[in-house]
């Protein structure tokens, strides 16, 4: 086996570690905030369950990894494994800072990266001017409707302000592109996708997380507040398990797409199909990355965006996992970080505005919209640099 291919599949396996370092904290954050489980338990939990997930999924996300991205005709052994070395010097960069980052979007930036600089902008995937003309018939027909029916409910409850519109065209936006993707009227893939629901993930994990959230305080409000604590940290088990399956589910994969990429463009395979072998490490890298822990991401994840009690830490891994499940039968590489935080700004909003810490979420929101430009810029830098280096290696 070429010594390039050999490399590239180990910074795979060692990006999809980096992978469980950081995002360790989005399944664990909410059962550490409440004490359900102490932190080993916790970690132990989201191990396990992470190494279950990409066995229960199929191996969508892998494909829109490692062939919806950059034309697998451009790609080299040498190209994709510059993509990963942007992507995981970003991600590892971000978990010692104690940023919460996309790992799925560190690696599709380092893909446009190196795809770019290695072979030109024509190298990658675009969407159609008929998907981009689809989405956006869809998006502004949820805004309007949204608009509508928020601003008419409120109305008829004597409490309109002109900020209602805006709120319910956020979640008529948010609800209506899933719809149409689910329903089959909106086919969508690549980078729209990945793009689209770097927005729509955190806010529907938001809306899921707030709905659930006020749903089950009214459902339990005449509980005595021991027996609600006592009830709500033994269901977190659960809902950690769930959010931890849809993460290992949609973030392991992010290694098998690059790792079948990388054997089809050696001539290995003759066909993009995940290997059994390529399912099980890179299950296995993610899983071992989340038993180490990311424990300065957990912290801020875990205590810094709101004070959760056992009720709303249920409700926002509950909600944060339907979402990240949703989105793994849609093979769409959502960032489970986005789809967690979103969930927890939902529970923390039950409480009223000031709950939530935003000065806390704005410098999470700086580092999601960053990710994909960060990753690039430093994959593109390592082609370029390796090419002035090593001559004819791309």
């Amino acid at each position: 086996m070429d010594p390039i291919i050999i490399l590239g599949i180990s910074l795979a396996l060692l990006f999809n570690f980096s992978n469980g370092l950081n995002d360790a904290a989005n399944a664990i954050a909410t059962i550490v905030a409440t004490k359900a489980l102490t932190p080993l338990q916790a970690v132990l939990l989201a191990g396990v369950f992470n190494l279950l997930g990409p066995l229960l999924f199929t191996t969508a996300i892998a494909a829109t990894i490692g062939k919806g991205i950059v034309d697998p005709s451009f790609l080299t052994p040498a190209l994709i494994l510059m993509a990963l070395l942007g992507a995981v010097i970003w991600v590892l960069a971000t978990s010692l800072l104690g940023i919460p980052v996309s790992s799925s979007h560190a690696l599709i930036g380092g893909l446009l990266g190196a795809g770019i600089a290695g072979a030109g902008a024509g190298a990658v995937l675009w969407p159609s001017s008929t998907m981009v003309a689809q989405t956006l018939t869809f998006g502004l027909v949820g805004i309007v409707l949204g608009a509508i029916v928020t601003g008419a409910f409120a109305y008829r409850k004597g409490e309109f302000k002109p900020w209602n519109l805006l709120v319910g065209g956020l979640i008529g936006l948010t609800a209506a592109i899933p719809l149409a993707i689910a329903t089959g009227f909106l086919k969508i893939s690549g980078i729209l996708a990945v793009v689209l629901f770097i927005f729509v993930s955190p806010t529907l994990g938001f809306i899921v997380a707030f709905v659930f959230g006020t749903a089950v305080v009214r459902t339990f409000r005449n509980y005595a507040p021991r027996r609600l604590t006592g009830t709500f940290r033994n269901l977190q088990v659960f809902s950690g398990s769930l959010q931890a399956i849809g993460h290992g589910g949609n973030d392991a994969q992010n290694a098998m797409g690059i790792i079948t990429a990388m054997l089809l463009a050696g001539g290995l395979i003759s066909e993009f199909a995940v290997p059994l072998w390529v399912i099980l490490a890179s299950s296995l890298a993610i899983s071992t990355g989340t038993l180490l822990g990311g424990w300065r991401v957990i912290d801020k994840m875990a205590n810094k965006i709101t004070r959760i009690r056992p009720y709303q830490g249920f409700a926002a891994s509950t909600s944060a996992g339907s979402v990240l499940s949703l989105m793994n039968v849609f093979g769409v590489p959502v960032s489970t970080t986005h789809a967690t935080t979103g969930s927890i700004m939902g529970v923390g909003a039950t409480r009223g505005y000031s709950a939530v810490k935003w000065g806390v979420v704005r410098e999470i929101l700086i580092a999601w919209f960053l990710t994909i430009p960060a990753a690039a810029i430093v994959a593109g830098a390592c082609v370029i640099l390796a090419r002035s280096l090593v001559s004819g290696v791309f």
